[in-house]
């Protein structure tokens, strides 16, 4: 037995066509009333399943044709629908000549029923189709269900719309609680920044004062007990001097992270090349006696401020020099990556000791080392520093490396 699935939804067509190829039936596929015609033509159909909801020419319009067409009015005809399953639209199923109602989904059991009952009933009634009905009166009835289903989804559309209205509302009020409540939280947040730049500039200043007179009166000490003391005093002399030195150290550097944060932005067009040249210059002269390739290659120039930037050259050489220490010879290599969208992306590379990258995203915190200070010395705030006057020029800073084979700092900055 050959039927045909008429069915919009290609995963319902495949659904059926499954169903009732396991009950040893052959099944033709179409995707609307149109083509189940076309095939109609060229095909021995033995039974018809239609959805009725499809376009081009839906299920109770097809049953219709069929009825009207002589050499196909005997063929057993089955509605299949989820949609139209009302008395009315049961009604009208009728009235167009349907042999069968199925209400979507139906167990192959159950479809088998209907097709052996819809071939019996098409046997004894189909053949007096137009004896019953004529052509007014079924387009009538379908005319009545099409302005009622009309009606049904314009009442849903308008009930969606409503609903649609109310969440559109409800997400405005929530986006503006929203805005509201960043507006407050970026100014406690800027509020409690200034605090604390604030705080760091004058503590690192107050300290300044006691720490020389520590320093001061350590010197004294060493020049009177000079020669009295055994190696352990001298050792805690020295100790007391490295400490002072460390603590000098850190206060300057707290008060760069503080100005880096403070200072107001006068921006303007600056030469890296130069700015590279100038600063490396002054630390070959620092470092006369350790073998380092500086190299750079041609730059654009950007947009910034010029003493901030510097220091952002300073702190990233420094580093560079630091880390490469136990390498002959140290290479230092500045580049940069093409430029896009107004940003020049420029690249600071070593070949030092590197790091572990998973630790990558420790570097530009305040006091975050990832090697000792017997090792290297410092304080962990230089890199936080380039990171916050880097992020003061709308740029971002990330650093790649392999331990053991050096590190590349990247960071973005306005085109010129």
């Amino acid at each position: 037995m050959k039927i045909l699935i008429v069915e919009d939804q290609v995963t319902n067509r495949k659904l059926l066509r499954v169903q009732l190829e396991a009950e040893n039936l052959t099944v033709v596929e179409a995707g609307d009333g149109a083509e189940a015609l076309e095939i109609l033509k060229g095909t021995e159909i033995d039974v018809v399943i239609s959805d009725i909801l499809m376009p081009n020419m839906d299920g109770f319009r097809l049953c219709h044709e069929i009825r009207r067409s002589k050499p196909l009015s005997h063929l057993p005809f089955i509605l299949y629908t989820s949609t139209y399953n009302s008395p009315a639209d049961r009604d009208l199923a009728e009235t167009v000549g349907a042999d069968r109602f199925i209400t979507k989904p139906a167990p192959a059991a159950v479809l088998v029923e209907a097709i052996n009952q819809a071939m019996s009933r098409s046997d004894r009634q189909n053949a007096e189709f137009f004896l019953r009905h004529d052509e007014n009166y079924v387009l009538e009835r379908y005319n009545a269900v099409l302005v009622r289903k009309l009606e049904e989804k314009n009442l849903e559309l308008e009930s969606a719309l409503e609903e649609i209205s109310r969440s559109r509302d409800a997400i405005l009020d929530l986006n503006a609680q929203l805005e509201a409540r960043v507006q407050r939280r970026t100014r406690e947040l800027a509020e409690a920044n200034a605090g604390l730049e604030a705080f760091s500039f004058s503590v690192s200043h107050d300290l300044r004062a006691p720490l020389r007179r520590i320093d001061g009166f350590a010197h004294v000490l060493e020049a009177q007990i000079a020669g009295l003391v055994d190696e352990e005093g001298r050792f805690a002399l020295e100790a007391i001097f490295k400490s002072v030195r460390s603590m000098g150290r850190l206060i300057k550097d707290l008060l760069e992270f503080a100005r880096a944060g403070r200072t107001e932005l006068k921006r303007q067009v600056v030469d890296p090349q130069a700015m590279f040249d100038e600063v490396s210059r002054a630390m070959r002269e620092e470092h006369a006696g350790r073998d380092i390739v500086w190299r750079r290659e041609p730059l654009p120039a950007v947009w910034g401020d010029p003493p901030l930037l510097r220091q952002v050259f300073v702190n990233l050489l420094d580093n560079a020099v630091k880390y490469t220490r136990h390498k002959a010879p140290a290479h230092i290599h500045l580049s940069h990556e093409a430029t896009q969208e107004g940003v020049v992306v420029l690249c600071l590379k070593d070949n030092g000791v590197g790091f572990e990258p998973m630790y990558a995203d420790k570097l530009f915190g305040v006091f975050q080392r990832l090697h000792r200070e017997d090792e290297f010395e410092g304080t962990g705030i230089g890199l936080a520093v380039v990171q916050r006057i880097i992020q003061r020029h709308d740029g971002r800073i990330w650093a790649e490396s392999t331990p053991g084979e050096g590190a590349s700092f990247f960071f973005t900055l306005h085109a010129a």
